[in-house]
């Protein structure tokens, strides 16, 4: 019996549009949405990684899903990422997410606490207690200093509200093992693995590249669906390079930023501190990665403009992102 998927399968890791003092864009934020998702995209997770969660208040967490929920109209499903490596702040945010209208919940595995995973198997099970949305699993051991076992993903599968895993791991045999020993969904969860891992029976990604370009990625997962593994090689060959200037020399968010902001997609390409801009070299090694993108669906860097002196540096937001 194959899991319903109430995701959709291209999802974007959202940007969170910012002025240049670091306040939140709500005008931008609500262009970005809908930019994503007429470009192609089943679903957004807001308040994720990429949109930058760690420094995000939670009243702003809680305005990221009721906006996307108003712009996307039901076009999209609005997804709450984070939300916490604390399990009594992730299981409030949990709540209010649902209450605020999210169609789903993405949990990462608590970062820097580095619990056994009789506590990872815990935490997950109390925020899936919480509310009757699915939930997704987010396993990226390079950020949270800890992985998600296979024995505790097979553990976890057993909740009936969690129903799917981002994969930010890249043990392909594991995600086999698991893709036949459950029901689980599987997204990738690091841009350059899309195509590898749909090749084996992954549902979709959760990508970042996608904020640039979802057109590609939609190509890529209906060739897929249609088993046609030409077209989707394709797509996976001519995003390389686009992948590569967003994904390998600054945070992703960062190059994110740097280049819709080049692309006159959003006002500035301010991230908050800890996050600053590309260094000079940085923004050189973007740029040349960028020069080596071809025929890019919904991508075009012909009037690309970059702004170094725009993206240098980082904010401080007035209001500190609080945990209660």
């Amino acid at each position: 019996m194959e899991q319903d998927n109430p995701f959709g399968q291209v999802l974007v890791a959202l940007v969170t549009p910012m002025t240049h003092d670091g306040e939140v864009d709500w005008a931008g934020v609500e262009k970005h949405i809908d930019d994503v998702i007429s470009a192609g995209a089943d679903g957004i997770v807001v308040t994720g990684t990429t949109g930058e969660t760690s420094t995000l208040t939670d009243a702003e967490k809680l305005k990221l899903v009721v906006v996307g929920k108003e712009v996307s109209a039901g076009r999209a499903k609005i997804i709450t990422g984070g939300p916490s490596n604390e399990t009594a702040h992730a299981i409030q945010l949990a709540k209010q997410s649902a209450d605020a209208g999210a169609d789903g919940v993405m949990a990462v595995t608590p970062y820097y606490n580095k619990p056994t995973q009789a506590g990872v198997l815990t935490h997950f099970r109390m925020i899936a207690d919480a509310t009757d949305l699915p939930l997704i699993l987010y396993d990226i051991p390079g950020r949270t200093g800890i992985p998600i076992t296979y024995e505790t993903i097979l553990r976890l599968a057993k909740h009936p509200n969690i129903i799917a895993v981002k994969d930010a791991k890249g043990d392909l045999a594991q995600v086999s093992r698991v893709l036949n020993q459950t029901e689980l969904l599987y997204f990738s969860g690091d841009d350059a693995n899309t195509l590898p891992l749909l090749s084996i029976g992954a549902t979709g990604l959760i990508g970042v590249t996608a904020n640039i370009a979802s057109q590609p990625y939609r190509t890529m997962v209906d060739a897929v669906n249609a088993g046609d593994l030409r077209t989707a090689t394709d797509a996976h060959q001519r995003l390389e390079p686009l992948v590569r200037a967003t994904m390998t020399h600054v945070p992703g968010t960062v190059a994110t930023k740097y280049i819709l902001h080049g692309l006159g997609r959003i006002k500035s390409p301010r991230v908050r501190l800890p996050l600053v801009g590309p260094e000079e070299w940085e923004a050189a090694l973007i740029e040349d990665e960028l020069d080596l993108v071809r025929d890019v669906e919904g991508a075009s860097f012909t009037n690309f403009r970059p702004d170094r002196n725009a993206a240098a540096g980082g904010a401080l937001p007035r209001i500190p992102g609080t945990t209660r």
